[in-house]
């Protein structure tokens, strides 16, 4: 079977042409679109399918974004994707949408064992439920029923959940983001842009005015990716300051994600800051948020946690979906 997969996000949307049998999946095309420069997706699947040597089969996208129906009006895009419009104005028999954490979840079966990096062992032989959650753009979670021997994907939108502070700099953290925000939610402070509210917060909290050196990178480019350069270099103490909140406040969300999903079975990081903090993700500030839930600490070890280091696999992932149903 060929089918075209799309993974949808507010920065840049990716499409693939694959074929697919059984569990595997072979790439045929891949093209990256800058989302924001387009109207719609399927002003980019028109462009994708030309050429294309066969007809498409099936098409699955995951999106940014909850579902309703077969409708998705994207979360940090002004896109409306209606899957029936797009298999009718293309002719493809079966289009699947989905949440961009579901795709990713459907994608990790495909992924071979060194495309993740363990951040903790867990218990041997784990089973159970799983979590996904991905900090990008966006804050994304997702899980994974286990039953009968097999995973089922399913999606959320708990990064939209509110934000809880465990101590006093997060409780003023909180005070600081609600003059902006009329709703604080994780996503607030767990993804690209709120690695940047966390670090102008703490310049305003400990009274310190950013440099000038990073303010000017930060104006010429992706301010995210600047404070996490900079605290990688370990010479500005403001964004070593800001890199280390992050990772324990992620770490803090994967495992109120984890304990409501029960995921004996693991947590996995996916999104596209993960792979790119690893060295941060391994210092043990986010294991140790991650399993600071009191009287259920020990359930919390027992989880293996691993990184996804394939920013592929909300793009492989709809092709699990085709090839199941």
């Amino acid at each position: 079977m060929r089918v075209i997969t799309g993974d949808i996000g507010g920065t840049k949307t990716r499409l693939a042409w694959l074929e697919v049998a059984a569990d595997a999946v072979r790439p045929l095309k891949e093209q990256q679109f800058p989302s924001r420069q387009f109207d719609g997706l399927e002003t980019i699947i028109a462009l994708f399918i030309e050429g294309l040597d066969g007809p498409v089969e099936a098409a699955g996208f995951g999106i940014a974004g909850p579902i309703h129906g077969r409708l998705c009006h994207a979360t940090n895009l002004p896109w409306k994707i209606d899957g029936d419009a797009i298999a009718n104005r293309f002719g493809i028999p079966r289009v699947e949408l989905l949440n961009d954490l579901e795709a990713t979840a459907w994608g990790i079966a495909l992924l071979p064992p060194e495309d993740f990096v363990t951040l903790h062992e867990g218990l041997p032989g784990a089973a159970g439920n799983a979590a996904v959650i991905a900090a990008g753009t966006g804050l994304g979670e997702a899980g994974l029923c286990r039953s009968r021997g097999r995973f089922t994907p399913f999606a959320t939108e708990g990064g939209h959940s509110d934000f809880a502070p465990r101590d006093a700099l997060e409780w003023a953290l909180l005070d600081h983001l609600r003059q902006r925000f009329d709703h604080v939610s994780w996503e607030r402070v767990v993804s690209g842009p709120g690695l940047v509210n966390l670090f102008q917060f703490l310049s305003a909290y400990r009274n310190r005015p950013v440099p000038e050196g990073i303010a000017s990178r930060m104006e010429r480019e992706d301010p995210a990716a600047v404070i996490a350069d900079e605290a990688g270099r370990e010479e500005d103490g403001l964004c070593v300051e800001a890199m280390r909140l992050f990772v324990r406040l992620y770490g803090a969300e994967a495992g109120n994600l984890a304990l409501k999903l029960m995921a004996t079975g693991g947590i996995y990081l996916g999104g596209g800051i993960a792979p790119k903090i690893l060295p941060w993700l391994s210092t043990g500030e986010f294991m140790e948020a991650c399993h600071a839930k009191g009287r259920m600490r020990g359930l919390m070890e027992s989880m293996p946690v691993k990184v996804i280091l394939n920013d592929r696999a909300a793009l492989l992932g709809p092709a699990g979906l085709l090839a199941r149903r």
